[in-house]
């Protein structure tokens, strides 16, 4: 099971984070996001200061996620460069156009992955306009903020997902949620996205927290 933590932004608190042994580092280009990056050298974040990067630390390296939001294809593409991104994750209204023109102009290297906002089994359906372009798809709580909410939806809506397209769960997992996730059972669900339920402040995470949530998933 894949396992992303978005939404960070410390450069302390993410080389904690990677330390252990999370998959994904999620960090948000959104300016109204109260996690939002500005002025992070995010390809330092995860490693001791200068530290060389050796193969084994790289390949063992979490991937780094950029979290946009109705962005313009030069945002995307500026920090895709600048940040050493892996994967784009888009949570807005984007069309498949501009994510078809942003996998042109990246190439089949950095990945592309589109949330999806679910209340109900009719929003699932949302993700048949990019089952072509994307990699993956992340299915989240609809609220009235962008993500991050801290609340959940129903999980069994998702059985009415038929795509092909593998996903992640996402949407106010907590704590105390590591049986829940262990009881969910989808083909296609390859991991699980955690954020604000995990954190002390915005954008900093309860290191502690995670480390037994992961505990608790991997010996249940």
């Amino acid at each position: 099971m894949i396992i992303k933590v978005c939404g960070l932004r410390e450069a302390d608190n993410i080389r904690e984070v990677a330390a252990l042994g999370v998959d994904w580092i999620g960090m948000i280009f959104w300016p109204k996001s109260p996690r939002f990056v500005s002025m992070l050298p995010i390809r330092a974040g995860l490693l001791p200061d200068e530290a060389p990067l050796s193969p084994l630390t790289s390949l063992l390296a979490p991937k780094k996620v950029g979290v946009f939001v109705d962005p313009t294809a030069q945002d995307v593409i500026t920090r895709v460069v600048s940040c050493g991104l892996d994967i784009v994750q888009l949570h807005g209204h984007e069309t498949p156009t501009l994510i078809r023109n942003l996998r042109r102009t990246l190439g089949d290297g950095i990945k592309m992955m589109k949330a999806i906002s679910v209340a109900e089994t009719d929003d699932v359906a949302t993700y048949k306009a990019y089952a072509d372009c994307v990699d993956y798809f992340l299915f989240d709580t609809k609220c009235k903020t962008v993500g991050g909410s801290g609340e959940q939806f129903d999980w069994s809506v998702l059985q009415a997902y038929d795509g092909d397209v593998p996903f992640l769960l996402s949407g106010g997992i907590g704590p105390d949620d590591a049986m829940r996730v262990e009881a969910f059972h989808h083909e296609k669900c390859f991991g699980i996205d955690l954020n604000s339920r995990f954190e002390t402040a915005p954008g900093v995470k309860d290191v502690a927290l995670l480390r037994q949530f992961i505990n608790d998933l991997k010996h249940p």
